[in-house]
């Protein structure tokens, strides 16, 4: 069982590794907007409330100048206070706390809270902030406001000069407490997880039904790739993204490279049945002339009979059948040892019928119905003892493999300068994976193991020294092989 610890990211299938990092990069982007936007909110209210205090102390301190020059303290309490008599002159987050007038020996002058502030006090000794604050104030040429935010803030100050043509009199000190922020941070920070969430509730299926796309042709690679087994695939079968990009090009090339090892691997194949080939030509050596010797003379003894037995016509007829038989085992074993060039006479519309004669014992002891269509009517200038070895081979072939009852057809056909020879029947199935395999000898079709294997492979050899073409077209309904044998002479 594997342990937790030994679980890393790395290990995942891409299949969810890829869907996850693009989830993590929206979350992760979702998460420092968010924290931008509120971020941007609080240095906006921020900057809103310091332009707006400006714009509101600058027009107090002017307008306590006259007040101050005269020494007229309930006037300026009046100024002073007037932001907070007057409703629209401050919004509820942007409110000030309180104001004081500073006299020229900073000395409180006046004040919106004059309890806690009395008059002509020093103000750092009633709020010790105030010992820093006034580090801050303005010296006596400046006339811009000074901002102060002390290292433990709890408001934020504007010092504010209040001055005549010729000299400074005293500075205008507004307070703001910094609630209005911290509320104003919850609200936004409320407002932008709502929005992130909806945001990501669309962005996340979105971004993990791409990320799953992108992994997509990595994962058909990585199937394929895995696939490669000892018997390789056809590069037509294997479904790969092909595009212009890295991964389409790496596909291509793998493809590529299946094809090339599929060949490597069928000219392997080749091999092996051409070793296979050479073993049954010295097997077949080795036993032909056991079988030539006694064939020679049953071949003689019927020649002495037709020309001194009873000249019995039935006796005649089939002692001729049972001579072109013997013949044909003859020159089968020719075409075993690979002699395509046996003599014989040009194949003509009389061997097909006597091919027929010949497999009717077959096609009675296998119940099947047999037809046949023969559309040669001259002499065809190909050696009929190989013909009629192809034509039989395919026909034993095809009762053996059909059921009781079924029905096999032969049809004998000139086509483009090729005699063509199309044999069907309704009996076993042959699966892709075995086509590749028919010719070679030892091969049966069925799993009973009738045949002795050697059938299809000794059609194959005299196709191939005929220079002809074999095809195989297998549905579960009809199986058809079709020879097509170039004509040696085609005076037509």
């Amino acid at each position: 069982m594997m342990r937790l610890k030994d679980l890393s990211l790395k290990d995942l299938s891409l299949k969810y590794k890829v869907p996850l990092r693009v989830a993590v990069l929206v979350i992760v982007t979702a998460i420092v907007l968010t924290a931008t936007l509120i971020y941007r909110g609080i240095d906006d209210l921020r900057y809103n409330l310091i332009v707006n205090a400006d714009k509101m102390g600058r027009v107090i301190a002017n307008t306590l100048v006259e007040p101050m020059l005269h020494d007229d303290v309930w006037r300026s309490f009046e100024i002073i206070n007037t932001p907070f008599r007057v409703s629209g002159l401050q919004t509820p987050d942007q409110e000030a706390g309180y104001i004081l007038i500073l006299n020229g020996s900073n000395n409180v002058y006046a004040s919106t809270k004059p309890d806690r502030f009395p008059m002509l006090k020093d103000p750092a000794t009633i709020d010790t902030r105030y010992t820093e604050l006034l580090k801050a104030l303005p010296d006596f040429q400046s006339t811009l406001t000074a901002i102060v935010e002390l290292d433990k803030p709890d408001d934020l100050f504007l010092l504010i000069p209040i001055q005549t043509e010729q000299m400074r009199i005293g500075t205008l000190v507004m307070s703001y407490p910094k609630s209005p922020f911290t509320s104003r941070f919850y609200r936004l920070a409320k407002d932008a997880v709502l929005i992130t969430l909806l945001v990501l509730a669309v962005l996340l299926p979105v971004s993990i039904y791409w990320g799953k796309k992108m992994a997509a042709p990595l994962l058909q690679l990585s199937d394929a790739m895995s696939n490669i087994t000892p018997s390789l695939q056809e590069p037509g079968v294997i479904m790969l993204e092909e595009s212009n990009d890295e991964i389409g090009r790496l596909g291509k090339s793998f493809k590529s490279m299946i094809a090339e090892l599929k060949e490597k691997e069928d000219l392997q194949h080749q091999v092996i049945a051409s070793d296979r080939l050479a073993a049954i030509g010295r097997l077949a050596a080795g036993i032909a002339h056991e079988i030539n010797n006694p064939l020679g003379g049953m071949l003689n003894s019927i020649s002495t009979y037709k020309r001194h037995g009873t000249q019995d016509p039935f006796t005649l007829k089939t002692f001729s059948i049972l001579e072109r038989g013997l013949i044909q085992i003859k020159e089968t074993v020719a075409a075993l040892l690979v002699e395509a060039k046996a003599r014989s006479h040009p194949f003509e519309r009389n061997d097909v019928e006597d091919i027929c004669t010949l497999i009717n014992a077959d096609v009675r002891s296998k119940h099947v119905s047999f037809t046949h269509e023969n559309d040669i009517i001259d002499t065809q200038a190909l050696p009929s003892t190989l013909v009629r070895q192809v034509i039989i081979n395919l026909l034993l072939n095809a009762i053996r493999e059909t059921q009781e009852y079924g029905h096999v057809h032969l049809h004998i056909y000139r086509d483009r300068g090729n005699l063509v020879i199309d044999v069907s029947n309704n009996g076993s199935y042959i699966p892709p994976d075995k086509v590749a395999y028919l010719f070679e000898p030892f091969t049966t079709l069925n799993d009973s193991g009738s045949g002795s294997g050697l059938g299809l492979w000794v059609i194959y050899q005299i196709t191939l020294q005929m220079g002809g073409l074999i095809t195989v077209q297998s549905e579960p309904d009809e199986t058809r092989f079709i020879v097509q044998l170039p004509l040696q002479d085609d005076r037509r």
